[in-house]
């Protein structure tokens, strides 16, 4: 497509009073939204307050957690591994990761933790398309109870990466590599599996290799030094934990605060999630979904290969993930869509119930962040907020919706 032309900038602008509303109603304490088209900005809009408690405004340069918004970025590290020849995707993890060398899988039905059967170790796609057989704490079943039970969830202050990593190899896989999808802590591994390919911390593979070349100097593990008061609050409605995704029960309060500046672990941060420890801003996410758009280059700098890209943001399952029986949580529709390398892609628009373009490659976070680049309409677009968890609100759905219903040509 060619210009700015293709938005009607009368239709885009009703996505503020959608934004306006979720805060009127106390849904979202505040948000955020970039969206570029053949790389040039088209719209930008913030309303609400990153603390209601202090009465701070939500702006361009404030700085959330995005939670699983890092696993894209974790699968361009890896990427970039293998395209140096270090690693290839069917390798075994145990290949990499010793202690992943005598696996055991849940048998089918099983009711304690010990009815398991040998398995193979998971290669490294499995990791990252999330058919590995691990699982997330916050999921149904006996495997994400034995990961609460010792809070197994890659927080920002659970120490080193490396013995996070350790402690999952010592539980049985939910079902054996390959036979199911399940959402899944597979790409905080596949951080460890950078760190030992590139004998780095993954930090700092992170900033050298990704974070300094593309200009994203508000995003890492940590606050930046000095930006602790451009950081915003954490937010849910449930009464309870904010990750108790299977018990939730909304609370009287809509936006009870559960994080903030001051007492947060990401001020000093010891964990390297790499499937969800980033913090970042609305410019610098941006950058990185358009280097993504843009065929691997961003700020002057090629990080990946054309094709390289293209090969990550296809679809890599057999089908659409509801055909893979998934029990788990999930951020995105599961009908009409595969997943690709670190993220979710269109395959059937209809099937996913929201319009769209086949392609499309997308994730979210758990505090309701999202972003999307559209590469059939040179489409780019990163909506951020704070609510955990990202399933409270229908928002994802709806602003797509917004956006796409404001294209024209």
């Amino acid at each position: 497509m060619g210009s700015q032309s293709a938005f009607d900038t009368g239709r885009l602008t009703r996505t503020c009073s959608w934004m306006q509303r979720y805060v009127d109603q106390r849904k979202y304490a505040g948000s955020s939204l970039l969206v570029k088209h053949n790389g040039s900005e088209v719209f930008y809009y913030a309303c609400g307050h990153r603390s209601v408690e202090q009465d701070l405004p939500f702006e361009r340069d404030t700085i959330v957690r995005i939670y699983s918004m890092t696993k894209p970025v974790t699968t361009v590290a890896l990427m970039m591994l293998v395209e140096q020849g270090l690693v290839h995707l069917d390798a075994r993890l145990s290949d990499i990761l010793p202690e992943f060398s005598r696996m055991q899988a849940l048998i089918s039905g099983a009711e304690r933790l010990d009815q398991t059967e040998d398995a193979p170790s998971p290669t490294l796609h499995q990791l990252l398309t999330h058919t590995s057989g691990f699982s997330y704490p916050f999921n149904p079943g006996l495997l994400p109870e034995a990961m609460d039970e010792v809070d197994l969830l890659f927080k920002p202050n659970q120490g080193v990466l490396a013995d996070r990593v350790s402690d999952l190899a010592n539980l049985p896989l939910a079902f054996q590599p390959g036979t199911r999808w399940e959402y899944s802590v597979g790409i905080d591994v596949i951080g460890r599996v950078v760190e030992v390919i590139s004998g780095q911390p993954l930090d700092q593979f992170f900033t050298q290799k990704i974070l300094d070349p593309l200009g994203m100097h508000d995003t890492g593990f940590s606050i930046p030094s000095g930006a602790r008061d451009r950081f915003a609050s954490l937010y849910t409605p449930l009464a309870g934990d904010m990750m108790e995704l299977n018990a939730a029960e909304t609370g009287d309060d809509t936006l009870r605060l559960v994080d903030e500046a001051g007492s947060s672990p990401f001020e000093n941060t010891t964990t390297f999630s790499a499937g969800g420890g980033l913090v970042s801003t609305l410019d610098d996410y941006s950058r990185f979904a358009e280097m993504l758009r843009n065929h691997g280059v961003g700020n002057g700098h090629r990080l990946l290969g054309s094709q390289t890209i293209e090969f990550m943001l296809c679809n890599h399952l057999p089908g659409d993930i509801a055909s893979l029986g998934p029990q788990s949580f999930a951020e995105q529709p599961m009908n009409g869509t595969g997943f690709g390398l670190g993220g979710a892609v269109v395959i059937d628009p209809g099937r996913a119930g929201v319009p769209g373009s086949v392609g499309d490659f997308s994730w979210g976070g758990m505090a309701s962040t999202f972003f999307w680049i559209d590469r059939v309409n040179d489409l780019s677009v990163v909506f951020l907020t704070q609510l955990s968890p990202s399933s409270s609100y229908p928002s994802r759905a709806e602003l797509k919706a917004l956006v796409i219903g404001a294209m024209i040509e």
